[in-house]
């Protein structure tokens, strides 16, 4: 029975038994409702208090007229643009490794985009407040204005050289976007985490840590020993994760961290620990690290490094002093077209602007839908393998 069991779950997909999964996605999805309000009404009493004082005191600020309104709107602004970096970060995290990946569209394209705009203009005060920044369906004010709109240039360009704006200065712009999705990485690896804390408590443990208990039957004789050995020095090591182990593990880009938290909640690893280190690596050192790298990548002054350390190294070397010259006047034309690819007209960009738009949204869509899917899935298998475990219960009760 176990064994049709599984072969029950590993079938039911979207693809294969779509009404069977979709039925099974809306009672799994209700029951978890029932459970949360089941919750809130026995320990979150304080909590329902304040929720129901609060909600009349919110929606009479928003109703009524007066001078408070600015405020209002202001901190509705703030609160739009919290909410979409951090959620944003917890749908790249969540999901064990089936996350969306939000970095690449969005938060990368941003500090790109910020980056080199503010290179064209020679300014980076080209954000109207902190929240001006690419939304849901609405992108920053900044990106279509022209540089003469905020100004002569703050970081003149030198004679045969392009605009270097100090990364300093650029980084404090899009600095906050970047830490609240971080924030948002973070809170995405804590589902892993207390469900595997769960199981521990429970006496049970999740699949990963099954599987990695199991030893390997590969045909292979070498292989088999060797994934044998992985997963054993993984179990062993484990039991003595401490802060800056799980630090290390969440400051460098690391597809496996969900295994980290599984056996973080698995051994009983302390929730702070575990929470404050994922904290730190992820909002602050790996967002910084990926942060830095985009703005390096898209700011002039790397471009003027590569050019005369190429140089210096090509002078060292004998028979080169001769092509130096040709060399120089071929990375200035590149510079040149550099600088023409930002000052394009406008009605050419306009139109590369619709059709960029149009592939970017199709992308962004069926990335949205994959990840849909595989919530729906995931849910869905959740519920029906609760479903069998309590079929096997009863089975067991019966016989004995």
């Amino acid at each position: 029975m176990k064994g049709r069991h599984r072969l029950e779950i590993e079938n039911l997909t979207l693809a294969s038994q779509p009404f069977r999964t979709l039925r099974l996605f809306a009672l799994g999805t209700v029951q978890y409702l029932k459970q949360s309000l089941v919750f809130l009404v026995r320990k979150g009493r304080s909590f329902m208090v304040m929720t129901i004082l609060l909600v009349p005191i919110l929606i009479a600020l928003l109703v009524v007229e007066g001078p408070h309104e600015k405020h209002v709107q202001e901190f509705l602004h703030y609160f739009r643009f919290g909410v979409w970096w951090m959620a944003l970060g917890v749908a790249s995290s969540i999901g064990l490794g089936s996350g969306l990946h939000t970095f690449v569209l969005y938060l990368g394209p941003h500090i790109a985009f910020f980056t080199i705009k503010a290179v064209q203009c020679g300014r980076v005060d080209l954000k109207s407040a902190t929240y001006d920044t690419i939304q849901l369906n609405r992108g920053p004010s900044w990106l279509e204005r022209n540089c003469s709109d905020f100004g002569p240039p703050q970081f003149a360009s030198l004679p045969d050289s392009l605009v270097a704006v100090p990364l300093s200065n650029i980084l404090p712009q899009i600095q906050t976007e970047a830490i609240l999705w971080g924030i948002g990485t973070a809170l995405g690896e804590l589902p892993p985490y207390f469900i595997s804390k769960a199981a521990s408590r429970s006496g049970g443990r999740l699949d990963a840590v099954e599987e990695l208990n199991t030893p390997s039957s590969d045909d292979d004789g070498l292989t088999s020993a060797l994934l044998n050995r992985i997963k054993h020095q993984i179990l062993a090591h484990a039991q003595h994760l401490n802060f800056f182990t799980i630090l290390l593990l969440a400051s460098v880009p690391n597809p496996l961290f969900d295994l980290a938290g599984i056996l973080c909640g698995q051994f009983g690893i302390p929730f702070w620990k575990f929470f404050l280190a994922t904290l730190t690596g992820k909002a602050i050192i790996k967002t910084h690290i990926q942060t830095i790298f985009i703005i390096s990548l898209c700011n002039n002054q790397l471009l003027e490094l590569l050019e005369n350390e190429l140089i210096w190294m090509l002078g060292l070397i004998p028979g080169f002093s001769s092509l130096l010259p040709n060399i120089s006047s071929s990375l200035h034309q590149l510079k040149e077209k550099y600088l023409t690819m930002h000052q394009v007209p406008k009605l050419k960009e306009k139109q590369w602007n619709i059709s960029f738009n149009l592939i970017w949204n199709s992308v962004v869509w069926l990335m949205l839908l994959n990840f849909f899917g595989k919530i729906v899935t995931s849910t869905a298998q959740s519920h029906l393998r609760k479903q069998q475990e309590q079929e096997l219960a009863e089975l067991s009760a019966s016989e004995a």
